[in-house]
This record gives structure tokens, sequence and C-alpha cells, in this order.
């Protein structure tokens, strides 16, 4: 399981080595969007090498801009929870998703048209002055545990 999720961050860093050598001669340049995560960027239990691999991923994205500016815009795209087909294997049925999702700000997991929508943003001219950045895409992340606990006694 390691090699393969280590061996996709290599599969993306050649994709993108390629896109750049591209990019650089086009007048226009290029963006490069990463899919990172959350997991990245806090503790993962239960998945510690998912996490660490899109920790690797949001570093490789800030590194790749310093690299390959000022043709070539990086960056990342860091979701929270994405209500997926596969949502029910981390959170069970129908009432352990909407148990998680009451745990998030807006109420609900992204949607993948919401990652879409954050990428397609990220790489238009409106966001022209983005680069070596990581969007946090979480709906205000999660509830701290602590609150709750801290309510308990």
């Amino acid at each position: 399981m390691t090699g393969q999720i280590f061996g996709a961050i290599f599969d993306g860093l050649h994709a993108a080595q390629a896109a750049n050598a591209v990019m650089q001669t086009q007048e226009r340049g290029g963006v490069i969007v990463f899919i990172g995560s959350i997991s990245g960027l806090r503790p993962s239990p239960g998945s510690a090498m998912y996490g660490a691999a899109k920790a690797a991923v949001i570093r490789l994205a800030s590194s790749l801009a310093v690299e390959w500016a000022p043709k070539v815009r990086v960056l990342a795209v860091s979701p929270g929870l994405v209500r997926t087909e596969q949502s029910h294997i981390h959170h069970g049925d129908e009432k352990g998703i909407a148990a998680v999702s009451a745990t998030i700000p807006l109420g609900r997991m992204a949607d993948p048209a919401d990652v879409a929508q954050a990428c397609l943003y990220a790489a238009s001219p409106r966001a022209s002055y983005l680069s070596g950045s990581n969007i946090l895409l979480h709906s205000g992340g999660e509830r701290p545990t602590f609150l709750d606990a801290a309510q308990g006694h």
C-alpha cells in the first residue's frame, strides 16, 4: 500500500514535469494544480501513509512553484471531507455520514463538484497571483472534539 501511495506521487511529479516542459515554451505559460488533502496538514490516524503522501504533495507544489516561476504557476487544492460513492467505507451508513457532516461548520461534506470549482478558480486568470499556495477547501474545518469533551464535564 505504501508503495502505491508514494508511487502515485512520483507519477504526479513526472506528469507535472512533462506539462512544465511544454508550458515553459508557451507564451502564456500555464498552471499546474495538485490535489492535496487536509490529511496532509493534521494528524491522520488510521491513514498515516495517506496523510504523509498528501503532505509531500503540498510541499512539492510549493517547491515547484518557486522552480518553475514565472511562466508556470503551481499550487495545491486541499479538500477536507468529500462525500463520494465510497464515503461509507470511512463513515458507515447514511446515519454515520450525517453524523460526520454535522461536525462540519457548513453542515455537509464537500461534493466532488466543490473541489472541481476550486481547481477551476485556481487555474483561471482570476487567480493569476496564486502560486506556491495551498487552498484549504474544508468549510471551516471540523469541530474540535475537545469542545464537546469540555462541555461534558
